[in-house]
């Protein structure tokens, strides 16, 4: 299973095959909020060398994509990668992350309805400020979900600025509607298969 989505490019530069030297600049800023909101979440200040980190993951985020081959897909936000990082990601519901799902915290459970395009109706959860924990001050994030039984496809939006976040939502939103799952189907073998799209 692969996942495809129709980002606009005026608003969004994938990260996913990103080899240019535009993609990799917006790269390094989007993982340098990553890390400084990291350290954050945990309490801890910027440790140093975070610029040489940033660069270094950027430059290995592509390849590592790739391998994931259509599993993983990453956006940041084209006018300012700074204020928002978009990853879609389709996994098996195996036991164990359906446990890891039942255990999540309580404000995990106030979510909404969401119809995607392709995916039908999943879950929308936004969280423009999240609750401190232990003096630590998570990101602003939302997340969208669809279970289809054998697989659970995720979107994840994280924030760099809890004011500035749900300014960008409704194009969070228009990209998660467009995403869907490409199979491989291997003619001839079996019988025919009839594909309806979600009512």
């Amino acid at each position: 299973m692969r996942l495809q989505a129709d980002a606009d490019p005026a608003r969004w530069v994938p990260v996913t095959d990103s080899f240019g030297f535009g993609g990799r600049r917006a790269r390094k800023r989007a993982i340098r909020m990553l890390l400084s909101q990291a350290n954050a979440a945990m309490g801890a200040a910027e440790r140093p060398g975070g610029r040489i980190a940033a660069w270094a993951m950027s430059q290995a985020a592509p390849a590592l994509l790739r391998r994931a081959d259509g599993r993983v897909l990453v956006w940041v936000w084209k006018p300012e990668p700074e204020l928002v990082v978009v990853m879609a990601q389709v996994q098996p519901l195996t036991p164990q992350l359906r446990a890891a799902r039942a255990m999540m915290p309580m404000e995990y459970d106030d979510t909404e309805s969401f119809r995607g395009t392709y995916l039908g109706v999943g879950e929308k959860l936004v969280m423009p400020t999240p609750p401190a924990r232990e003096g630590a001050v998570p990101p602003p994030f939302a997340t969208y979900t669809w279970d289809d039984g054998s697989h659970l496809v995720t979107v994840t939006a994280v924030g760099g600025d809890r004011e500035r976040f749900g300014t960008v939502i409704g194009a969070v939103d228009d990209l998660a509607r467009s995403l869907r799952i490409a199979g491989d189907l291997t003619v001839g073998e079996g019988g025919p298969v009839l594909r309806i799209d979600p009512s």
